[in-house]
């Protein structure tokens, strides 16, 4: 029996939350300000970090609401109406973006941000005020293909935005055996994209947003030879009929040799990463690798010059877990790229967690002062106050984030983490990602996965290991390999405050401290 798809039955049902704009006063929000009838501005941010930096900026004169609670993941955190409600009272909204935060999440903001009221993407915006972006570089270093779906372009002449959905079906599958391409939520919980095992209907779709990326596992119940037909349409905000965009066939060699199957001229992936993408520009369907560079950049081949191998080291057995009926009986053998990430983890090309560079969060306070003070003028010279003040503030910051990381050596300046969120942090303060947990998708991880692990963290001669008080719930792969190792597990935030850490300058302090006193000594 086929498992529920909730990506397909949301679009089928209602893709954003709206409600009517009432006004902009007498409204909590969620996770917020106590209420300020004397507020001149309500401002809406979708995460902590965002709200505080508001905050310091705005002070008196503003009353912010996050919409991700402290805590919450914004990679992953769905809207509620009490949320949209929030967003259609507020004066200005503040986003991350860069993909950083779930797509219902944007939609939401998008849908309900009254008109003629700035709606800021800080991520990106914040370029014109100094701030540097990074490519967000993916190396898990598996033995297999690394194999996701992407969307390339921005769509801007078939009228997407970014609160467009590209929905991405397939609607024919050829081969001895079943094709299911699904998510393994971070809980361990499937979630089916494709399934040919009871026959391609409409609920054979996912969706991604344009410029988006995600991660899948590809199983297959037989070996030979597969051929997967992709079709991507582009259904935009305000329910008209979604545009075809593109459609290819891509050819699978599972558990045979690839070379036989490929003809003169094709290109067989069978190492590094490699999305089936559309390009929402060009209308073009490709394979979308790094094969030949090695990881450096990347190229669109045509789904028939490829030929995507599916060897027998790929070869898993059915988990014993019932949720995972619809791959065989448990124990069964099929063959399966793996996920590698472990959980939703839908992003871009480019690193969206620039403020963990404080230069970089330096010119998120300049927009965020500018935004403010275009929509109350008569509060630019607190504003302007506010902002010179902070930005001292944060001037100290990075040069005692600077000093404390430089009394790590230089060998131990290796970040291990259980999510890719400090790329940032490294460039900016001399360190390297030496790599971030790897859990095996269909539940638990292999003894390779954890002898992976293991040599990492053995080879580099880490004294330290690092989670999120967040993500505690994805690290005990991490903590059993650093006990066994005899190395120390310790906190670094990431995307979100939690109730010992409620201020930007407080979470970057404390990491820079926590990385000294783990890495390199005692703290001061």
């Amino acid at each position: 029996m086929r498992v529920p798809r909730p990506v397909v039955r949301a679009l089928a049902t209602a893709t954003v939350l709206v409600v009517a704009a009432v006004g902009c006063r007498g409204h909590a929000g969620p996770a917020g300000d106590a209420e300020n009838p004397d507020a001149a501005l309500r401002v809406v941010t979708t995460t902590e970090i965002l709200a505080d930096l508001v905050r310091q900026v705005g002070g008196d004169r503003v009353q912010v609401d996050s919409i991700v609670p402290p805590g919450g993941d914004p990679h992953s955190y769905e809207p509620t109406p009490r949320d949209a409600d929030a967003v259609s009272k507020a004066d200005v909204t503040f986003t991350n973006h860069l993909l950083l935060e779930e797509h219902a999440l944007i939609k939401t903001v998008d849908a309900n941000a009254r008109e003629g009221t700035p709606n800021v993407s800080l991520a990106e915006a914040s370029e014109t005020y100094g701030a540097n972006v990074i490519p967000l570089v993916e190396d898990i270093g598996l033995d297999v293909l690394w194999l996701g779906l992407r969307v390339r372009g921005e769509g801007e002449a078939r009228g997407a935005t970014r609160s467009s959905d590209i929905l991405l079906s397939a609607t024919d599958v050829q081969g001895p055996g079943d094709l299911v391409a699904y998510l393994t939520e971070s809980l361990g919980r499937p979630e089916t994209y494709f399934d040919s095992g009871d026959g391609l209907t409409a609920e054979d779709t996912t969706s991604l947003p344009p410029a988006a990326h995600t991660h899948l596992n590809w199983a297959f119940t037989k070996p030979g030879v597969y051929r997967l037909t992709l079709e991507a349409k582009l259904k935009n905000p305000g329910g008209t009929a979604p545009q075809p965009v593109g459609k290819g066939t891509f050819t699978f060699a599972v558990g045979v040799d690839p070379h036989t199957v490929a003809g003169p001229g094709d290109t067989v992936l069978d190492d590094g990463h490699t999305d089936l993408t559309v390009n929402i520009d060009s209308g073009k369907m490709s394979a979308f690798t790094d094969l030949r560079t090695k990881g450096r950049t990347q190229e669109e081949i045509p789904p028939s010059d490829v030929v995507v191998d599916v060897p027998n080291r790929a070869l898993a057995k059915v988990p014993e877990d019932t949720r995972f009926s619809f791959l065989g009986k448990p124990g069964a053998e099929i063959h399966q790229l793996p996920q590698a990430v472990l959980g939703k983890h839908v992003h871009g090309e480019i690193d969206p967690h620039l403020w963990q560079d404080v230069q970089n969060a330096k010119a998120y306070v300049q927009l965020i002062r500018d935004t403010l003070e275009k929509q109350d003028p008569e509060g630019a010279k607190t504003y302007q106050a506010n902002s010179r003040a902070y930005e001292r503030e944060l001037d100290d910051l990075d040069a005692y984030v600077r000093r404390q990381i430089a009394q790590i050596p230089l060998e131990r300046r290796q970040l291990i983490t259980t999510h890719d969120a400090f790329g940032y942090l490294a460039e900016a303060y001399g360190m390297t990602v030496a790599g971030f947990v790897v859990p095996n998708p269909a539940q638990e991880p292999s003894a390779d996965d954890v002898e992976k692990l293991t040599r990492t963290i053995r080879n580099l001669k880490v004294p330290a290991v690092f989670m999120e008080p967040n993500l505690v719930q994805r690290a005990t792969v991490l903590t059993q390999v650093a006990e066994d190792q005899h190395v120390k597990v310790c906190m670094l935030y990431g995307d979100a405050f939690d109730k010992n850490t409620q201020h930007y300058t407080d979470m970057m302090r404390h990491n820079a401290d926590e990385l000294r006193s783990c890495l390199g000594g005692t703290k001061k």
